[in-house]
């Protein structure tokens, strides 16, 4: 059985941060209109479209799963323009709570999902104390890969992706 590879939108694929200084080269800016936005008429957002062929590549190793605040919405207003299939999502049990111990509100959530399964998860949220509650509470293998907003996913964290799941199955 493959590991999850949970993918958070806002930072990771969408490096939000970069709208207010210069856009990371390749990007381009999508306008989307998610059920609950009401800030602006449309939320825009920046794609990189290399970022499908590289998720689709690690679809061979790995079991993609949108963890987004994002969820389902993920597979209409993302996933098509990375030319991506529809994904599974973590539905979250409470969105933006948080734990008493420091962690990340997503992170019991996923590893609830992965029941025991390795995984790797990128997002721009997680910190070392996500990191350490993971390891003593998830029996198998996990990869907790912080993405600096400003820059999204790049070619590092695709690669050190794909060396951790094969590194895996050696």
């Amino acid at each position: 059985m493959k590991p999850f590879l949970f993918l958070d939108i806002d930072g990771p694929l969408n490096p939000y941060m970069a709208l207010i200084g210069p856009v990371p080269e390749g990007y381009g800016i999508h306008l989307t209109r998610p059920e609950g936005w009401t800030a602006t008429p449309f939320l825009p957002v920046l794609l990189h479209p290399g970022h499908g062929a590289e998720l689709r590549n690690l679809s061979e190793a790995y079991d993609l799963v949108w963890a987004t605040t994002w969820m389902d919405e993920a597979n209409e207003w993302i996933g098509p323009h990375l030319g991506l299939p529809r994904l599974p999502y973590v539905a979250w049990r409470e969105v933006f709570g948080g734990a008493q111990d420091g962690t990340y509100w997503k992170t019991r959530d996923i590893v609830a999902y992965a029941a025991g399964r390795p995984f790797a998860w990128v997002d721009d949220e997680v910190t070392d104390a996500d990191r350490d509650w993971v390891e003593r509470h998830h029996p198998a293998d996990a990869l907790l890969l912080w993405i600096d907003p400003r820059t999204g996913l790049t070619q590092k964290h695709f690669t050190a992706l794909a060396s951790w799941a094969e590194a895996l199955t050696a």
